[in-house]
């Protein structure tokens, strides 16, 4: 942010274009009286064999909505 250069320029503008293209999409968000969160995990230790590398990945529910 200090010295920007014309790369910073490109990238900013390739985003706003993205952006607007965007507009009519969006997530659609109904009215749920559920205000609970629930979040579900799983992981695999050393599940490949090959390079012994663990997986892992999460869900978080906020009522019905998944946020993450």
């Amino acid at each position: 942010m200090d010295v920007p250069t014309d790369f910073h320029w490109v990238v900013v503008k390739h985003i706003l274009r993205y952006l607007r293209g965007m507009v009519s999409h969006g997530l659609h968000i109904t009215h749920s009286y559920s205000i609970t969160l629930h979040d579900f995990m799983d992981a695999n230790w050393v599940g490949s064999i090959d390079d012994r590398k663990s997986t892992s990945g999460y869900l978080v529910f906020f009522g019905h909505i998944s946020i993450s």
